[in-house]
């Protein structure tokens, strides 16, 4: 039967998109030379994908649970318009904002008033040309021999082509892969670096699995490197090598941070916010519609890009990165590190309370902003600042387990031996960070803050911010939360009386050490109440408090 693309194809290509560039980020992250080198091309797509692929699912369970017309089948434009939406909202770096703009122009085309239940060859073709058009006119300045023209290639290569989806989609594949073999003819960067681009290697890969989406093959794989003789080694570019910061060619005088933010505004303001920032940086991505955009910019200042969106709109999830000592824009990139120290401990933290707790304690803190999760690269550069031979990460967070894995692979790469331990709350990663000694073998170490923060029980109470199911029922916006282990325990409308509910609950099981960190918007008396509890019905538990700051919860609690 001739293959069509529907919301299923689009569930499946999601799925095997995220699968492949799971095995290949590494790789693409070691080729990753332009525009700079700074070894996340690969981390940043899979990041972008999988919060497209995490959007898509949520269309899915949405009409299996009866919210759809036809429950356990979303239309094909429910599921790119979701597909679109998650990119753009979880885009990361430049590549990841590119390829968002990719998903973005390929929905305006599949998602339409008049779009069919599924599309054919022809509107398959149609959908990946509006998308490398819509790419290409998003980047301010486009440069030939990148992402843009291996999608450009890949709509020509779409269009030229008859039949159904699958051919499409092959046609789209071999294009794609033929014009990625092409970069480093087309751009000097990677032609000394000896390497394909790292975006374009990306595109080629989420390709592949649109292919095997649609046909259930799986196309031979694109090489890493272009097609001549490493430019040091003599040897055929064949495999990936490790990452080829040193080929490329300094920029000395470039721009020092990376700024992204989503933003919403109108599109007068986004018109004048673009020629703002070109004349601020370069590497300009701005992509969306709809009054929500994505921007990203390289930029000397900083604050001056995000004023530059405070003045088009409302931004926020605000990211910036400054490029670390190893990459193409730092001057002095050439000069002898300084002798690195044994261990280190590398935490995210919520708040500037605990981001200063952590700091007394000897850790590098990451800060979680609210609203604001750290990118892999944030945790890699957190990582080489803490300039250890040996460190202990904890994300603090359930929902930064992948994040925090991708940056883990990387500074492997680079010869730092890492430990992951997968706390899921601020307080578990207070708990391993108190019985942390770096003077004991690292294996021994890292067993002993896993079983402080395993024997962890973690709560936290918030304000709800809409309507929603939970575990304990409906609740209402402003409606005090108490959610014990990442469910929702206790709904109440007095934050100290959920508060108690909650710390009773983590209690009925036993417990020697309550830990509270209480946020900048608790009330008061909330910590003195609850100490006060513990003191009078539970005998022989101690009782900590810290004062975490400005963090998204109103109060963490944790129970050893």
């Amino acid at each position: 039967m001739p293959q069509t693309f529907d919301a299923l194809a689009v569930r499946a290509w999601c799925g095997l998109a995220l699968d492949a560039l799971g095995r290949a980020r590494e790789e693409i992250d070691a080729i990753n030379v332009y525009p700079v080198a700074d070894g996340d091309t690969g981390t940043n797509l899979y990041l972008t994908l999988e919060s497209a692929a995490t959007a898509v699912e949520a269309v899915f369970a949405g009409h299996e649970a009866g919210g759809g017309g036809d429950p356990g089948r979303p239309t094909l434009a429910d599921a790119v318009r979701a597909m679109a939406h998650g990119a753009l909202i979880g885009a990361r770096g430049n590549s990841g904002t590119i390829l968002a703009q990719l998903l973005r122009g390929m929905a305006q085309v599949l998602a339409g008033d008049d779009a069919p239940a599924h599309a054919d060859g022809t509107g398959l073709g149609l959908a990946l040309r509006h998308a490398a058009d819509s790419a290409r006119q998003a980047v301010a300045h486009p440069v030939e021999g990148t992402v843009l023209t291996v999608a450009s290639a890949a709509a020509d290569a779409a269009g030229t082509a008859d039949g159904d989806c699958g051919a499409v989609a092959r046609a789209a594949y071999e294009g794609a892969r033929t014009a990625l073999a092409e970069t480093p003819d087309r751009l000097d960067v990677l032609r000394q670096a000896g390497v394909v681009d790292a975006g374009g290697r990306g595109l080629v890969t989420v390709l592949a699995a649109l292919v095997e989406s649609l046909t259930g093959e799986t196309p031979r794989g694109p090489a890493a490197r272009g097609p001549g003789p490493h430019p040091r080694t003599g040897a055929a570019h064949t495999v990936a090598a490790p990452c080829a910061d040193d080929d490329a060619p300094p920029r000395p005088g470039g721009p020092a941070f990376e700024v992204i933010y989503l933003l919403e505004a109108e599109d007068a303001a986004v018109a004048r916010l673009r020629e703002r920032l070109d004349a601020l940086g370069d590497s300009l991505v701005v992509v969306g519609g709809d009054g929500l955009w994505n921007v990203h910019v390289h930029v000397d200042d900083a604050g001056a890009a995000v004023e530059a969106g405070v003045e088009a709109g409302r931004p926020y999830r605000i990211r910036i990165t400054h490029f670390g000592a190893g990459d193409a824009h730092a001057p002095g990139a050439g000069r002898t590190p300084p002798e690195r120290v044994q261990r280190a401990v590398v935490a995210v933290v919520p708040g500037e309370g605990l981001a200063g707790l952590c700091t007394e304690a000897g850790a590098t803190a990451v800060l979680a902003r609210p609203g604001e999760p750290p990118a892999s690269g944030e945790l890699v550069q957190a990582v080489r600042r803490a300039h250890a031979r040996e460190v202990v990460l904890l994300p603090n967070d359930a929902e930064l387990r992948h994040t925090a894995a991708a940056a883990a692979e990387q500074v492997r790469a680079e010869g730092v031996r890492v430990a992951l331990i997968p706390t899921r709350s601020a307080v578990q990663g207070i708990a391993a960070l108190a019985v942390h000694e770096p003077e004991r073998r690292f294996d021994e170490d890292v067993v002993a803050m896993t079983s402080a923060a395993g024997a962890t029980r973690y709560a936290e109470v918030t304000v709800a911010e809409r309507q929603s199911w939970t575990m304990a029922g409906i609740c209402q916006a402003g409606d005090v939360l108490g959610l014990v282990d990442g469910d929702v325990a206790v709904i109440g409308q007095d934050l100290t009386e959920t508060a108690l509910a909650v710390l009773d609950r983590m209690l009925a099981a036993g417990g020697e050490l309550v830990t509270l960190v209480v946020g900048d918007g608790a009330p008061e008396s909330v910590a003195e109440r609850l100490q006060a509890r513990v003191r009078e019905a539970y005998l022989a538990v101690d009782t900590v408090v810290h004062h975490g700051g400005r963090q998204g919860s109103v109060l963490l609690i944790g129970v050893e």
